[in-house]
């Protein structure tokens, strides 16, 4: 292989690694846009959920809930209230189970699989431990993080959600429109029903007419 060859080839690898890094970043900002936390996706990485969270899935995470709207039922993302308190923070994904109090407010949760709360980890939860509100679950991706090293598997990862996320806007935008498309079939079939009838009712009084000439 000549230089000039060489060269091209190197160039066209840096521009694709270029080109891949840009659209991973766009993804990435455009994902921390639409569910407006840092970091939206988190790993679960303990079994205090099962069935409704398993090792290993991804949790997609949305911080446009405020701590205030917060409900019985909820599945949460926050840190650990008692590890916050000395400085780790220690993420836990969690139901709320309990409303403890409303100024300020303060929830207890409680994993599905645990037979209780546990003080100092499930409460007390307030606004500054809070991190958001699971949205999504994507099963299984997380063993991506298992099988290959950072940052490819957050790389992965996050193009797996972004595709997820288009096609879930995606299919929003399409049930609009196939419900405009139907309502416009409505309203032409009235329309038409309406000409129809009008038609009839123009047909009989020319019959009544014609009758009335023969009179």
């Amino acid at each position: 292989m000549s230089k000039h060859n060489l060269g091209s080839s190197t160039k066209n690898l840096i521009k694709d690694i270029v080109i891949i890094v840009v659209a991973i970043a766009i993804i990435w900002l455009g994902l921390q846009a639409i569910f407006g936390i840092s970091n939206p996706f988190y790993v679960v990485s303990s079994g205090s959920m099962i069935p409704t969270l398993m090792v290993y899935d991804v949790i997609v995470v949305e911080g446009n809930t405020p701590f205030e709207d917060v409900k019985k039922g909820d599945i949460i993302v926050f840190y650990s209230p008692k590890l916050y308190e000395q400085g780790t923070e220690r993420v836990i994904v969690h139901r709320v189970s309990l409303e403890m109090g409303e100024d300020p407010k303060i929830v207890r949760t409680k994993g599905d699989a645990n037979s209780s709360s546990i003080a100092g980890t499930d409460y007390p939860i307030t606004e500054k431990e809070y991190l958001g509100k699971v949205e999504y679950v994507v099963p299984q991706v997380g063993y991506i993080t298992q099988i290959l090293q950072p940052p490819i598997n957050y790389i992965i990862i996050a193009v797996i959600i972004g595709v997820m996320v288009v096609k879930h806007f995606a299919g929003k935008e399409k049930k609009k429109v196939e419900f405009q498309y139907r309502n416009d079939e409505s309203e032409n079939s009235f329309n038409d029903k309406r000409d129809s009838e009008y038609a009839k009712s123009s047909d009989k009084d020319e019959s009544l007419n014609d009758d009335k000439k023969e009179l």
